[in-house]
């Protein structure tokens, strides 16, 4: 099982990487847009178009890195004076609901992905693999949310 969670996280951390990868040319392009624009009054052309498909990549390459590193907020004023154990069955319910709705996600961005055949309208970069990641991205959360299942019932099983 520990092979299973060191291979997960590897692969969240390694897709968490490409795409911080993407936050440099997009400091990089809205620098120069902002100086052109401000300075020459010469904006760079493309920029909003190419800013919204590093961000994309960034947050849906990011969001399975962010649940691993529990960096997703939380809220546990009500459940921080329970015991490990309420805490872990409070733990597995929310992880199955988050793992039914992110599997819907997946299945829509993938419907979604599949179906689509436009091109931005500037640089005409085609819109299907962006929408692809979102269950690529999705795919990650969920496995991830898997990982967290399994730690919440060993806590469970250990306890007894």
């Amino acid at each position: 099982m520990e092979t299973f969670k060191n291979t997960i996280r590897k692969i969240t951390r390694g897709l968490c990487y490409i795409g911080m990868f993407f936050a440099i040319p997009l400091m990089l392009i809205t620098t120069v847009d902002a100086i052109g624009r401000d300075l020459f009054d010469k904006p760079l052309p493309g920029t909003i178009e190419l800013s919204e498909y590093m961000l994309s990549i960034i947050i849906l390459l990011g969001a399975a890195y962010a649940q691993q590193v529990k960096g997703h907020v939380g809220v546990d004023f009500l459940t921080k004076r329970l015991s490990v154990k309420t805490k872990s069955i409070i733990g597995i319910i929310t992880t199955l609901a988050s793992m039914f709705i992110i599997a819907i996600v997946i299945w829509q961005g993938y419907l979604e992905g599949i179906n689509e055949k436009t091109v931005s309208d500037m640089l005409r970069v085609p819109q299907r693999p962006f929408r692809l990641l979102v269950s690529v991205g999705g795919i990650l959360l969920w496995f991830e949310f898997l990982v967290d299942l399994i730690t919440h019932i060993q806590v469970i099983f250990r306890s007894k």
